[in-house]
């Protein structure tokens, strides 16, 4: 399952791999856009469904369904406590017993950082009173309409407890970005002018700290990997 899939550009992938996938997000737009595409790809027969659904109530989707599900948006775009609550406890339904899941976040370390760089593109936080009240919430929504949708940031200590208290075994939690998100273009020109297997030796180096601890902070999105426990 992608769940809060977007336009579908995940789904594709899985289903080009072989994999079947129901898909599902909030906005019908976009669901029809990924059905458009899987059709577009001659991928139609590797989904089992394209669904509006918000992922707080998927109401279309059996229990214990799916042997691995994706949710890579949900996290960060539900401001509210009981919202995001809601979406693990779904997540967690529909991923069957021993079933891997994929869950995104955006850490809150990363924002303030953002902020501090760029203040005047993330405006309410180009004031150290707005700064301040993120820290507080974690919660930011743009001063300027039609900017960058409304988020929820988590601090990287807060993920796994988060996760584990609602029915999951920590695989692992990953940087999307890691060290190369600090890496100006000038710096990843210079790695890839070394010649093929020197930048080859470069993407394992960023592959292999995705993981350390110590700069998950400042990767602009998380990958936790978990397992459903099973029911006791």
């Amino acid at each position: 399952m992608d769940n809060g899939a977007g336009p579908g550009k995940y789904a594709m992938k899985l289903a080009q791999e072989g994999y079947r996938i129901s898909l599902s997000d909030l906005t019908p737009a976009l669901v029809e856009i990924a059905r458009e595409q899987a059709k577009k790809l001659h991928l139609e027969s590797s989904f089992t469904g394209f669904h509006v659904q918000n992922a707080t109530d998927l109401h279309e989707l059996t229990d214990n369904s799916f042997d691995a599900s994706l949710m890579l948006g949900p996290m960060y775009h539900l401001q509210s406590e009981e919202e995001r609550m809601a979406a693990v406890q779904e997540l967690y339904r529909v991923t069957k017993e021993e079933g891997i899941v994929f869950v995104a976040f955006q850490s809150r370390t990363r924002m303030l950082f953002n902020s501090l760089q760029n203040p005047v593109h993330w405006k309410p936080n180009h004031t150290m009173e707005g700064i301040e009240a993120f820290l507080t919430s974690s919660s930011f929504t743009h001063d300027e309409p039609g900017r960058f949708t409304g988020a929820y940031y988590y601090g990287v200590e807060e993920i796994q407890p988060f996760m584990e208290s609602n029915g999951f075994s920590t695989i692992e939690l990953i940087g999307s970005t890691s060290i190369g998100g600090l890496l100006d273009a000038n710096a990843q020109e210079y790695w890839k002018e070394q010649g093929e297997e020197a930048y080859q030796k470069f993407i394992s180096i960023m592959i292999q700290t995705a993981a350390d601890p110590s700069i998950l902070g400042v990767s602009s999105h998380l990958l936790y990997i978990g397992r459903k426990n099973k029911m006791k």
